[in-house]
Parts: C-alpha cells; structure tokens; sequence
C-alpha cells in the first residue's frame, strides 16, 4: 500500500540501441509493459517515417484478419479464445512476416474465389428455383387454350411471332414480380394498352431469397408494339421474365429438366460450403495467434517511429520515461533484445536530468484500481503529490454507509459485490455487456466495501428494513401499571427514572416506537453530519501539510496551512467541541437543575449568536452558555478567524514582493518583464482567499446531506414496509390472506431493490463522490498531472478487445 501515497519516483532515460536489435529490443519493452516512450520526431509527418512500409503491411494483415474473421462469423464457426496471458504468443519476427503474407494472401484469394462461385452457383440456383415456380403456378393460366386461340405449336416462347397480329393469335408474357409492386404493375399495363392486357397472377409458395413475397404473373396481349410496352414495363418494376410454354407437355418436360438442374445445382452448392468450411476451420485454429502477432508487431513499428537515428545510421535513440524502482526490469529486457540476435554490444540506458515534469504513475493492483479511478476521473495527481485514493478506501464506503445505513440493503449489495469479486475471472470475460455492466463490475471492490459498511452503520442505527434488533434488550424500564398502559393511548418515559444506563452499542430498539423517533433521529444524524464533515476537511487540510513538507514549500505553510487550519477549527471546530460537550455536561440523572436536559441550549443557536456577536436569553432558572467565560471565549475565537481573512489575503503577496525587491537589490537589476505583476499577484490571492472563506461555510453545510439522505432512506424504508406488508399481516382470512401476502411480498422486494438498492444507492453513490471530488480533494489536491502510459501489449490488447466487444 506504499506505492499508492505517493506516485512513483520516475526518471527520464535515453535509449542507446542498435538498428537491427531494435525491434526485439522494442518487443521486450512491450512485453515488461513499464516504459513510456517520447516522441524524438515531433517535427517530422507520420507519412515520412522510418517504418511506414512496414505498418502498412501490418495495416494490410490486419484487413485480411479481419475478413477472414467476418467470414467465420457468417459461417458460425467458433474462434478458438486465449485463456491464459501465457497462451498469447509474442511478436512476429519480422524475418516470418513474410510466410504469414502468403498464406494470408492464399487463405484470402481462395475465400473470395469460393464466395464468388458460391454467389453465381446460388444466383443460378434462385433463378431455376424461381422458373421452377413459374412453370408449376401458371399451369391454371393455359388451362382453356381453345378461348385463348394459342397456337399451342409455336407457344413455346414468351414472345409472339410475326404474323400472330394477322391470324387474331394472343401472345403473353411470364415472370415473377414483388408483391408490393403489383398494384402499380397492373395500373402501368391498364394505361399502356388502354384495357387490352389480360392479366393473370398467382403468389408463390415460397419466399424469394431476400425473404421478400413474390407474385407469378401472365400478361397476354396482341401486337408487336404493345408486346415492347409490355417488356418495358416489366424492366422497369423490376420484373422477371421467364419463358413459359403453354403446352401442358412441354411445360412437364421443361419442370422436370429444371428440377433436375437444381438437384445437380444444389449438390454443387453443398460441396462448395463444405470445402468453405473446411478452409475455414483450418485457419480458424491459427487466427487468434496471428491476430496477437501482428497487433504486437504494429504496435512496435508505432514505437519504433518514436526513435531518432544518428548522423551515422548505426544507433537508434530513444528517450523514454520509467519508475525508478523497474531501472533493473528494463536493463534485463535491453539484454535481451540484444542477445536476441547475437549482438554483442549490448544496449544500454542513460539517465538524463530534464525540467519537464514526469508522469504520474500510482501502482495498483485489482483492489485498489476501483478507488483509483475515482481519483483519476477528478484528475491525474500532480508528480509526487499525495494520492487521495489510499484513503478514499475507507473514507468512501463509510461516508456512503452513514447515508444508506440499513443492514438489509448493505446485504444486498454485499451480496453483489461478493458475487462479483469470487467469479471475477470467468464474470471478466463477458463481452457486449455493454458500459453499465463495466462500471459495475469496474467498481466491484467498491461495492462490496459499501456494502460492509452499511451493514455497520445499519447496525449502528438498528435499521433492517425500516424494523430493529433487539440484540442487547432495551434500556428503557416501564414502571406503569397494567390499567395505566391500557388507558392511554401514549405515555412519557423520563429517562431519569426509566433507564439503565448507556445502551450498549447502537440506538436502543424501543425507539422504533416511539412517536418523537424522527425528531430524535433528526438531531443525532444532523450532529453526526456535520461531526464527519469538519473531521474530513480537516484531514484534507493536514494531507495539503505533508503536500507543503514534502515539497519544501516553507513560506506556504505558515502563509496558507496555518491560517486555514485556524479558521476551521475556531469556527466550525468550536461547534463540534460544544456538542461533544453538550453530551457530557446534561444528564437526566443530575441533581443540579441547570445541568438538566431541558436547560441545555441549542449548539446552532449559540453559534449563530457567536457569529453574530449577541446572546439569546436562557429559559428560566437556566443559564445562556455551556461554562463560565465562554462568551468571552467566543469573541476571542471569533477575533482570531477573522483575523486569519487578511493573514490569507496579503501574506503571500507581501511574501512575494519582498523577495523580488531582495532579489533586485543583490543583482542590481530592476528588470522584471518576465514576472508576473504584483497586482495580478493580489487578485489571484484574493480569489482564493474569498474561495476558502465562502467555500468552508458552504462544504460544512454540504455534509448536512449525511443527515438529510439518511433519514429520507430510512422514511422510504418505513413506508414501503407500513404499505405493503404491514396492513397485509393483519388480514386472518384463510385464502386471500396468503394470496395477497404472496402479492405484496413481491412488490415490496421490487420496490425495495429498484427505488431503495438502486435510486437511493446510486444517488447516494454520487454525493459521496461529490463529497470526495469537492468538499475533501479542495483542500489539498491539485490534480494537474499526466497519467503514466506505458508502452505495454497487455494495455493494446485490452483496448482493441474492449472497443470490438
């Protein structure tokens, strides 16, 4: 948990490699995955590159992949999946990139020449299919040749001949046309012919390959002019023509020639699919291997486009960032990309100083990698500067628990988390969950965390599902008579004289009935509110201490920690240590009167009279404050916040134009063009200063939303509870009791899950979020930083899986 106080130590290195042990040496880099290489080409256009070629022929392998992949798909062939990292094969060599092209090129060129025999053989196959259909459904059209007058010698063609005009003979026209084109088709040939078009049409059997419904049609005219309208038309609704005898014989011999065309045509077609099939199985099995190897082999010549050459085109250079702590790891992998092809100069490393300021790097494991990327939504920590997620680990889930306390709904996401968290490994290789399914099991460590921590707060404030326990017994005693309890309908328990003592740990369960339980519950959760709120900004303030310590920044402790500090601590600091005093002080069990419960005065009241330098009157025979002197207490208090503003104010401008004039004073020099003026210097200062003071009153008050969305949880739960199931309980009829139970049960656990788990849960999410990201992360975190981003085939591999998926 070390690394993740504070960001790596990194260090900027440049690389000495020679050309041909470049890319093994590159490929070891990827595979230790903890070098972030700068780009040494900056000025140079990506088309103008070293190793353009090579990514273009990565580029190339790549597309064929992926066709071959599509393909698989469409044949419904599985994909063999890698499920080790260890099974992920390393980089192609490129000495056998070329074996890979020409089999790939092949493996491509006899797909495309199967597909494209499939696609005409299948062509053919629908056209038979389609005369097929024609010659079956027109056999009721030429049914009565003598009132047709066909000359059924010469009516084996769909087209007339030359004197069918002068001997009175019909000839006609058969295909096959869309059904929702016909209405239109019989309008267009109405028109044409001025009514002397006989049309007849049957719908096929069958749908047509683009699962669209057919219609068969005969048109039977007279005239050659009328017969090129007709075909016109029919090209022009897209129509298909087909020849169709209307002699009964020819028409069964020309059936029976087509059906055994397509039983020749149909066995062709599964041989083809077949051998397709066989192909594809072979290259199925290699295909996620070659898919890694290329991926990992553009992603080196990427890389390798990063490095300058020298003057003397025998050393590549490059310059990368690394943590400290892997200086060792990356030398190892420089060895062996040089031994990977006998050189016997080793690469090596030379640490450079440089001003630029290094990447943030937060080492995480599975665990922490949740609570880092809520930091890291916010924004990347500046270089060494103190990481919030260490403690957002148990800062987060608590904060969110005080808010959705109730041990019933913690076990539920309890459950949910630990469900994730068990079966990670097989739940991990989900795809297309889609990105509510990722941020959920994204997160799954922290709602496991919630989880547990509700279940504790629940049980500290003895809520399961709006009931209570009953672990510890009660604290309270009834002394009333058994008349007493029955004739009134409420009754007064005074805690001097009905309890025993400090209820073990918890609320005690008789306040689950008691009618003042959400006045009571109103004031605990409002003071433990604003308690948790000033303890957090307070440790925000002495996280930004270390920050200032770490950092060597003297001036700012004093000109900015100090002040701070004071202003919260005398203010709302105060108002914490009254009401832990306020606790302490009254006590039923008391003697004195004035150290009575009903003399203790409002904490609010008097701070609001603090502030406004007044006094509220005390009740009778009570007194106005808690101690002697604490008036003058306050004033003194009040005095010193105050004073604090113009300490802010003007401390580090007075600061930063002293040490310019002792600067100008021992250089002789008066030139300050490159600074930046004073005055700018003051507004800026003043900006902060007015942003603290305001933003101190505002995020103490933000915590009062532990109050507020705690006691609404807890009303929802209670309602739900009092609506749906405890008015059901009451019903004794032996039949519609047990059916209407069954009823609201179910309600009642959907409308717990969906409104109390999910709504109330998320919105309670991202006010502890917000709680985090403004309240806490203000007072010490800059988040100007750049994240770490190693050149590693595991981070490449992982995206490209994620942005497919």
């Amino acid at each position: 948990m070390g690394d993740m106080f504070r960001s790596e130590r990194m260090v900027l290195c440049q690389m000495f490699v020679q050309p041909e042990a470049a890319y093994p040496t590159v490929s070891e880099m990827g595979e230790v995955g903890c070098v972030q290489f700068r780009d040494l080409n900056d000025g140079v256009s990506l088309y103008q590159r070293k190793f353009v070629s090579e990514i273009r022929r990565c580029d190339e392998l790549e597309r064929k992949i992926h066709y071959i992949t599509n393909e698989l798909k469409k044949e419904e062939i599985l994909i063999p999946e890698m499920n080790n990292e260890t099974d992920i094969p390393r980089a192609l060599n490129p000495k056998e990139m070329i074996n890979l092209e020409a089999h790939l090129e092949s493996t491509e060129s006899e797909m495309l020449e199967l597909t494209e025999n499939e696609d005409k053989l299948r062509a053919n196959f629908n056209e038979l299919n389609e005369l097929r259909q024609v010659l079956e459904n027109t056999e009721g059209f030429f049914s009565d040749q003598e009132v047709l007058n066909l000359d059924s010698n010469r009516a084996g063609s769909n087209e007339t001949l030359v004197n069918k005009n002068e001997r009175g003979e019909l000839a006609f026209v058969a295909g096959i046309i869309k059904r929702s084109r016909v209405f239109g088709f019989e309008q267009m040939l109405w028109r044409i012919s001025h009514g002397n078009v006989f049309l007849r049409q049957a719908q096929l059997k069958e749908l047509s390959i683009d699962e669209s419904q057919k219609i068969v049609f005969v048109a039977f005219f007279q005239g050659e002019e009328l017969k090129t309208r007709i075909k016109k038309v029919c090209t022009g609704f897209r129509a298909t023509m087909y020849p169709c005898p209307s002699s009964h014989a020819e028409r069964d011999e020309m059936i029976a020639d087509v059906r055994a065309r397509l039983e020749d045509l149909k066995m062709v077609l599964n041989q083809t699919n077949d051998h397709r099939r066989r192909v594809l199985i072979n290259v199925s099995k290699n295909l996620p291997t070659w898919s890694f190897m290329v991926k990992k082999m553009k992603a080196i010549y990427y890389t390798l486009n990063l490095f300058n050459i020298d003057v003397s085109q025998k050393c590549m250079i490059g310059e990368c960032w690394l943590p400290t702590r892997d200086l060792k790891i990356v030398q190892d992998a420089l060895a062996r990309g040089s031994a990977a092809v006998g050189n016997s100069i080793t690469s090596f490393l030379n640490v450079i100083e440089s001003n630029e300021s290094p990447p943030t790097y937060n080492r995480t494991n599975k665990f922490t990698q949740g609570f880092q990327n809520l930091i890291d939504a916010y924004g990347i920590a500046s270089y060494r500067e103190i990481n919030p997620a260490l403690y957002t680990i148990i800062t987060f889930p608590f904060l969110f628990a005080v808010m959705f306390g109730d041990v019933g709904h913690g076990l539920i996401l309890l459950l949910f988390g630990a469900w994730m968290c068990i079966w990670e490994k097989k739940l991990s290789k989900i795809q297309g969950g889609g990105e509510i399914w990722s941020i959920f099991f994204g997160g799954r460590y922290i709602i496991l965390l919630m989880g547990m921590f509700s279940m504790y707060t629940g049980f500290i404030y003895n809520d399961v599902f709006s009931k209570s326990m009953n672990i510890f017994g009660s604290g309270w005693r009834i002394h009333y008579n058994y008349s007493t309890i029955l004739e009134n309908p409420s009754l007064q328990l005074n805690p001097k004289n009905y309890t025993v003592g400090t209820y073990a740990m918890g609320i005690d369960p008789i306040w689950q009935l008691a009618e003042n339980k959400i006045i009571f519950q109103n004031s605990h959760k409002m003071k433990l509110s604003i308690i948790f709120g000033v303890v957090h900004m307070l440790f925000g303030l002495f996280l930004n201490l270390v920050n200032h310590i770490h950092f060597r920044r003297w001036g700012a402790i004093f000109m900015e920690f100090i002040p701070q500090v004071l202003f919260l601590v005398l203010l709302f600091g105060y108002m914490v240590f009254m009401m832990f005093f306020k606790w302490a002080k009254f006590n039923a069990r008391t003697d004195v009167f004035m150290d009575n419960p009903g003399c203790a005065p409002s904490v609010l009241i008097m701070f609001i009279d603090m502030m406004l330098f007044k006094a509220t009157p005390p009740l009778e025979h009570c007194k106005a404050y808690l101690f002697d002197k604490q008036k003058l207490m306050q004033l003194g208090l009040v005095a010193i916040a105050i004073f604090c503003i113009p300490w802010m104010l003007f401390s580090k401008p007075l600061f930063v134009y002293m040490e310019r004039k002792k600067r100008s004073q021992l250089m002789n020099d008066s030139n300050h063009e490159d600074e930046e003026p004073m005055s700018e210097i003051f507004i800026e200062q003043a900006i902060h200063t007015v942003e603290y003071v305001l933003s101190t009153i505002s995020h103490t008050a933000s915590y009062l939303r532990l109050w507020a969305l705690s006691l609404a949880h807890s009303q929802l739960s209670e309602v739900l509870w009092s609506k749906l199931l405890s008015t059901i309980l009451t019903i004794n009829h032996p039949l519609i009791g047990p059916i209407l139970l069954y009823i609201d049960f179910y309600s009642w656990a959907f409308f717990t899950f969906a409104i109390l788990v999910l709504m109330e849960g998320l919105s309670a999410f991202l006010h502890t979020l917000r709680l985090h990201w403004v309240e806490f992360m203000s007072k010490h975190y800059k988040g100007d930083g750049y994240a770490f981003a190693p050149f590693s085939f595991k981070t490449i591999l992982k995206a490209e899986e994620e942005e497919y998926s």
